[in-house]
């Protein structure tokens, strides 16, 4: 007997909803490095959708909606992963180490709709390569998952003033933490430059690379002073946006076996090359704290005839107690004690304010 038009159609009804597959939960959303409403501090490089920094001291902040946060990363060729601080809403900052492509940063759900997270880049290690593409050390950053249907919201602009700070590893803070090379006694955060940065609520470029000097090439394939300025790492320009209106220079530490007759010529014309790039510019060529090549150094100055090139005398700023001074590296406490010592020094010369 034909079964009724009607009640076919409800058992077939019946059966495509026995059978159908369900409708997908809404995707996660993906943030790519070149989002414009990320803020990047420091030196980072956008190289085949991949913001990468060599830089410890750099750091990225933006707002997002949503309870959940993935950091996507390309660890594969990373040899010495470097460690991070997150920190969320303001909160503690939680160090992690970048071992891995994927970190979740929020193992618990974020309460709220509305965040800002900032990180911070404490270490880089200044051994491996750092420079040269493919990278064994530094940060490969790919981007960030966020939670279904959740979104980036522009990031706060900084208020204070532009600020570069060129050095070496004291610039890098190398030690900073305890008394010994290597990342995890590195901290950038603390670090003399980092500090005075901070104080001036500055976007500000913090480079520093171990070993590198005027003369003496650094460690990790990077070059001379010389030959790293305007780049962040081979072959990625620096951004030429980017106009200071003061660079500090803190190098000469590890010049020490050159002689000054090789040594002046080479940080006066280094001076040179931060002027032509910077024609406004502050410029306040740091003694470095172990005192090595001062006397060259004030008469680089000298010979710059520029009232907006300062030589900043360190002479007594530290102590013993502020860490290893025959091998150049404060700790904490003298890098704090140097950022006392210096950011009164570039209030008096530009009328700045601090925090």
């Amino acid at each position: 007997m034909p079964v009724p038009l009607k009640i076919a159609s409800l058992v077939l009804l019946g059966t495509a909803a026995l059978t159908a597959v369900p409708a997908p939960a809404t995707a996660d959303s993906v943030v790519r490095p070149g989002d414009p409403r990320l803020r990047y501090m420091g030196h980072w490089g956008h190289v085949r959708g991949a913001a990468i920094t060599v830089n410890s001291g750099s750091e990225l902040t933006f707002r997002f909606t949503g309870h959940t946060l993935t950091g996507l990363f390309d660890a594969s060729t990373i040899t010495v992963p470097s460690q991070i601080y997150v920190s969320i809403d303001g909160g503690p900052r939680t160090l992690y180490k970048v071992d891995r492509d994927e970190i979740d940063f929020t193992p618990a759900a974020l309460p709220g709709r509305r965040h800002t997270v900032t990180i911070a880049i404490k270490d880089v290690d200044e051994y491996e390569n750092r420079w040269i593409l493919p990278l064994q050390s530094g940060i490969v950053l790919t981007g960030f998952r966020l939670g279904p249907g959740a979104r980036v919201l522009p990031a706060p602009r900084p208020r204070g003033p532009r600020i570069e700070f060129y050095g070496d590893s004291i610039t890098e803070g190398v030690a900073a933490l305890c008394d010994h090379t290597g990342v995890d006694c590195a901290d950038g955060t603390v670090d003399y430059a980092n500090l005075t940065g901070r104080a001036f609520h500055a976007d500000f470029d913090q480079v520093g690379f171990g070993k590198q000097g005027i003369i003496q090439p650094g460690h990790g394939n990077v070059g001379t002073a010389a030959q790293s300025f305007g780049w962040n790492f081979a072959g990625s320009p620096a951004d030429d946006r980017f106009r200071p209106g003061a660079v500090v220079v803190n190098e000469g530490t590890n010049d020490v076996p050159y002689s000054s007759a090789d040594f002046e010529p080479g940080y006066l014309a280094y001076l040179r090359e931060i002027r032509t790039a910077y024609p406004r510019a502050w410029i306040f060529a740091m003694r470095p704290f172990g005192g090595y090549h001062a006397d060259d150094i004030a008469s680089a100055v000298r010979r710059m005839d520029d009232p907006r090139v300062v030589y900043v005398d360190t002479t007594g700023w530290l102590s013993a107690a502020d860490g290893d001074f025959n091998g150049g590296h404060p700790n904490v406490q003298g890098h704090r004690k140097a950022a006392d010592r210096l950011i009164p020094l570039i209030v008096a010369a530009t009328g700045w304010r601090t925090r």
